[in-house]
């Protein structure tokens, strides 16, 4: 059996069933015989973020995986594979490599060299018989422990090469570790002992499908529950101890809970430092439940460290904090009247822009009039880096886990439209949508044609105000002279021509009514792109 057939018949086994790749690489051919669906995009990053998406919304049930050819396919991946490093996201990535003779000679790109600082796991694979060896190495890795990914590079003149039949092959389990029942009956003396303690949860608690347990810890304590865009949906935003979630922008009520708070637990998360995540306050106590031990004390000094699967570490604490609680506290309803107060007045100082009734549209009333179409719980939504992430996240009421992809370390523009398509290749039966900006559909947009032709039917809402708005006032002198944050385009016509539905919007009577166009359309199998021409917005829910 040549290694490229072996490859695939292991991907099948691997329960794999989208290869995502940009050609020219043996393995796509191979994995289309093996009955694998393959995926050809317009760009390498675009892909990757797909096979992204499939691993997020499966909770790394399913493991996305991409492939590209030698030298510059592998160049251009480069960012690709940075993101889901920086998001902590378990993908595959099979690049094709130089032969031997010259793989690893200067100016040849080497993904084994260059890509060592953006994986978790890398390889070159230089001897066929290895293949195997190599690819269980790496959906070990990428199936446990910190989810990253994991590079495995191939020599163009290996693939040809011959490996004995049948295949031995078993696929790489997945393992869950715990922490020190000690450690947690700490925490959760601490926990009880706290005065006003609040819950921040982050992507650990979605990978570990921790769900249940976070919402009984809440509970059980009585106490409020925050989340990291990347953990967004893993707490009921409808639940009253819900403050909603945190990045550069956020509701008011995590940020006035944090000020206030004595202990912050988090969990599943990595407390790292980021111009687009919460900014936390000093002077708490911090308690960090995390998968990685070299997350401790690497931005945040903690006082009480839980180490291990965030399920497994809430199943123990809420043993531990239940044993020691006896009966309920009476707090919850106190807590829940005081985010409600908090959030109330904060949506009624928004309400003027959430439903601002003129045009250009206020990019607020967009998303207000969209979260009021959409079948929330049965959505998967993202957005894009700047102005939509920062404008969608407070306000969109995440209900169901995995249910909103949130990020926000790396900030690649146009990472949004590969996520919506890798998740409605997941999840065909949810609506699947990206929010993105004009700035970012610059990047990425050649690939709303890669969902019309591979018929992945997503919803595309681009807010349009033909302008890099958010870069407005720091580059103000600039723009004054040269203009040199105008953008222009004619994006609904685009995606027309590219043979999908799209739709340009003015005026705000018709938000919602093209909304239930672009849905049906969808419905039948068609990429739909609608365009809301807005205002230059550059306020944000920020309260640094």
């Amino acid at each position: 059996m040549k290694v490229s057939a072996a490859i695939a018949q292991i991907l099948r086994r691997e329960g794999v069933e989208f290869l995502i790749g940009y050609p020219v690489n043996p393995i796509i051919e191979a994995a289309a015989v093996a009955d694998i669906r393959t995926i050809m995009v317009r760009q390498e990053r675009t892909g990757l973020h797909m096979a992204d998406a499939v691993s997020r919304v499966t909770s790394g049930e399913k493991i996305g995986v991409f492939t590209m050819q030698s030298g510059p396919g592998t160049e251009n991946a480069f960012g690709g594979v940075a993101q889901a490093y920086g998001e902590s996201v378990p993908i595959v990535v099979l690049p094709g490599g130089y032969p031997r003779t010259i793989n690893n000679l200067p100016p040849n790109f080497s993904a084994y060299l260059n890509f060592q600082h953006v994986a978790k796991w890398v390889e070159q694979v230089n001897l066929a018989t290895v293949v195997p060896d190599a690819l269980r190495r790496a959906f070990t890795q990428v199936r446990n422990g910190r989810p990253r990914p994991a590079v495995i590079e191939i020599p163009s003149d290996v693939y040809g090469e011959e490996i004995p039949e049948p295949v031995d092959y078993v696929p790489a389990p997945r393992y869950r570790f715990g922490p020190d029942a000690r450690d947690v009956d700490t925490v959760a003396a601490s926990l009880i002992a706290a005065k006003r303690p609040v819950i921040y949860a982050g992507q650990g608690v979605h990978y570990a499908k921790a769900w249940a347990e976070l919402a009984a810890l809440a509970e059980l304590l009585e106490a409020p529950v925050t989340t990291s865009l990347e953990g967004k949906s893993a707490f009921p935003e409808t639940h009253p101890l819900s403050l909603g979630s945190g990045g550069r922008a956020m509701p008011k009520a995590v940020h006035h809970f944090l000020q206030e708070a004595d202990v912050i637990f988090g969990i599943g998360c990595s407390f790292t430092r980021t111009n687009f995540g919460i900014q936390f306050p000093t002077g708490k106590t911090f308690i960090h439940a995390t998968l990685d031990p070299a997350d401790i004390n690497k931005d945040i000094p903690a006082t009480h460290v839980l180490v291990g699967d965030a399920q497994l570490t809430l199943e123990m604490l809420i043993a531990a904090v239940r044993d020691r609680l006896k009966k309920p506290r009476g707090l919850a309803s106190g807590v829940a009247a005081e985010i409600d107060r908090v959030n109330g007045e904060w949506m009624a100082t928004w309400m003027p822009k959430l439903t601002a009734d003129r045009a250009p549209l206020s990019p607020y009333r967009v998303i207000w009039d969209l979260m009021h179409t959409l079948d929330v719980a049965n959505t998967i939504i993202t957005h894009d880096a700047g102005s939509p992430r920062d404008q969608l996240s407070p306000f969109w009421p995440a209900t169901t886990p995995l249910s909103y992809i949130g990020w926000g370390k790396t900030t690649q523009l146009g990472y949004g439209l590969g996520l919506a398509m890798g998740a409605k290749l997941a999840h065909p039966e949810k609506t699947c949508v990206n929010v993105w900006g004009d700035a970012a559909i610059g990047f990425t947009g050649m690939d709303f044609e890669t969902a019309v032709r591979e018929r992945i039917p997503i919803l595309s809402i681009l807010l349009n105000n033909f302008c890099m708005a958010i870069e407005l006032p720091i580059m103000q002198a600039a723009t004054e002279k040269y203009r040199s944050t105008d953008i222009s385009g004619d994006y609904a016509a685009m995606a027309r021509a590219f043979g999908g539905y799209g739709e340009r919007v003015t005026e705000p009577k018709e938000i919602m009514p093209a909304i239930k166009r672009g849905l049906a359309r969808t419905r039948e199998g068609v990429p739909a792109l609608l365009e809301f021409i807005t205002e230059k917005e550059i306020q944000v829910s920020s309260f640094r």
